[in-house]
C-alpha cells in the first residue's frame, strides 16, 4: 500500500513539474514577441525539455539524499535503542539480584 502511495505521489509530483516547465516556457517566449509561430514552438519545446531534465536531476538528488538520511536516522535509532535497553538492564539486574538474595535469606528490607 505504501509503495502504491509513493508511486502516485511521484506521478503527481512529476506532472506538476511538467506543468511548471510548460508555464515557464510560455512565459519565456512571451518576452520574445518577434518569434514566428514555428520558432516559438521550437523554443517552447527545447525550454520544456531543459526544464524537465533539470527537474529530473534535482528530484533524483533529493531522493538520493532522502535515502541517505533515512539510513542515518535508522542507524541512530538502533544505537539509541541498544543503549536504552542496556541502561535498563544495567539498572534492573542489580535490583533483581538484591531481591533474589533477600528472598533466599528470608529477610525483607526495613520499612522507612
Amino acid at each position: 500500500m505504501a509503495e502504491a502511495i509513493n508511486e502516485i505521489e511521484g506521478y503527481l509530483l512529476w506532472e506538476a513539474e511538467k506543468e511548471r516547465a510548460r508555464v515557464r516556457a510560455e512565459e519565456f517566449c512571451a518576452r520574445l514577441p518577434w518569434l514566428t509561430t514555428a520558432q516559438r514552438e521550437d523554443v517552447v519545446r527545447h525550454y520544456r525539455a531543459d526544464q524537465r531534465e533539470q527537474s529530473r536531476a534535482y528530484l533524483e538528488r533529493v531522493a538520493a539524499r532522502s535515502a541517505e538520511l533515512r539510513t542515518a536516522y535508522e542507524d541512530a535509532y538502533r544505537a539509541l535503542r541498544r543503549r536504552t535497553v542496556a541502561a535498563v538492564l544495567g539498572a534492573a539486574v542489580p535490583v533483581l539480584f538484591v531481591l533474589a538474595v533477600l528472598s533466599l535469606t528470608g529477610s525483607a528490607p526495613a520499612a522507612p
